[in-house]
């Protein structure tokens, strides 16, 4: 697998991010930067999430994306879009209970290769921790099988 990296293209305010490769925890500090920014952008109306060419997505990133989802449906009362050809990714997305959240289309939304990587943002260990730990709480909203999925590592980050 590749490594993860997050691109995003955005236009009269409407934002395309692109998750590619293997995107793991280590980009959370990043996409949480972003999306802050991109939601207290003015001109914002609408997100659509490109995964047509993610090769693995962990649960925090899953549960940054429910965050997403969650921000703008409580801030600008709409459902972002998330587009993905994979078969398998879908599955997850849909046993995450993601397809609750977004608007779900199983095709792409644009031309690959479009988007500019977004600034990787370093965190401290605690500041990852945190972010970890705010992501699996959002999946925990989601649904009570993600609940009864990540309580016990949101105890052990709660100790922590």
């Amino acid at each position: 697998m590749s490594d993860g990296q997050v691109l995003a293209a955005r236009k009269d305010g409407a934002y395309v991010l692109r998750l590619v490769g293997d995107v793991r925890l280590t980009l959370c500090a990043s996409i949480e930067d972003y999306v802050d920014s991109m939601l207290d952008d003015p001109e914002f109306c609408s997100v659509w999430v490109d995964l047509c060419d993610v090769e693995g997505i962990d649960s925090t990133t899953l549960g940054q994306l429910a965050k997403l989802a969650m921000s703008v449906h409580d801030r600008f009362d709409f459902r972002p879009a998330i587009y993905c050809c994979d078969a398998g990714i879908n599955r997850l997305l849909s046993s995450m209970g993601l397809d609750r959240l977004f608007e779900m289309h199983a095709k792409t939304c644009c031309a690959t290769g479009s988007g500019q990587s977004i600034p990787m943002v370093p965190g401290s260990e605690d500041e990852v921790r945190q972010k970890v730990l705010e992501a699996h709480r959002a999946l925990m909203d989601v649904s009570s099988e993600n609940r009864e999925r990540f309580s016990e590592l949101v105890a052990t980050l709660e100790r922590h």
